[in-house]
């Protein structure tokens, strides 16, 4: 069974009911580490090498967090500037993660309407997530598409609880095998039919 990290990082987790449903219902599987950042680095100084310790540990590195002005909170920011040295996680000594799986699990305020060329933000959640896919690649990491639950303002509680099913399904599926094959494309790993709920 593989390991599982997730960077977890939300610096309001008590006003965030989507994170917090997500964050509860797997916490205590199997093989699965929870690393909540602020709550581990609330003054920002991050252990470099405990952290490189982490990624080395484990198969699947998950970073979850809300979208948070279309990236990521800033001590998650800081922990891919610091932890992920030269010649570590990427240049030519740099394969300390080669292999890895890697993804994103995001919330946003807003709908999936509003993330595409003709919405508001004009541009998708993919294009947003760009910086991330290819500091993926650049450690040599399998890059999945994201995990998403979009329109966190007014989601209702069933489909909330919808998608905490899926992100529980994700994480057993991906401790027992996914690959890039089982996407075909697909913008989101939501959508692939084992993650569907109904």
């Amino acid at each position: 069974m593989k390991k599982i990290l997730i960077i977890f990082s939300h610096p309001k987790l008590e006003k965030s009911r989507a994170n917090r449903t997500l964050i509860e219902h797997i916490r205590g599987k199997d093989q699965v580490t929870i690393h909540d950042l602020y709550e581990e680095y609330p003054d920002f100084h991050i252990d470099v090498p405990r952290e490189q310790k982490l990624l080395e540990e484990h198969d699947i590195i998950i970073w979850h967090h809300p979208f948070y002005w279309y990236s990521c909170p800033p001590l998650m920011k800081q922990w891919i500037d610091m932890v992920l040295e030269f010649n570590w996680a990427y240049g030519p000594k740099g394969k300390a993660l080669h292999n890895k799986i890697c993804l994103n699990a995001i919330t946003t305020g807003g709908s999936k309407e509003v993330y595409c060329s003709a919405g508001y933000n004009s541009f998708t959640v993919e294009q947003f997530l760009r910086p991330f896919e290819q500091t993926s690649n650049l450690c040599g990491m399998t890059y999945f598409p994201p995990f998403a639950v979009m329109g966190t303002h007014s989601i209702s509680d069933d489909v909330l609880h919808n998608y905490k099913i899926s992100y529980g399904k994700l994480i057993d599926l991906l401790q027992t095998g996914l690959s890039l094959q089982d996407f075909k494309k697909l913008s989101f790993i939501n959508d692939i039919p084992q993650l569907k709920t109904s």
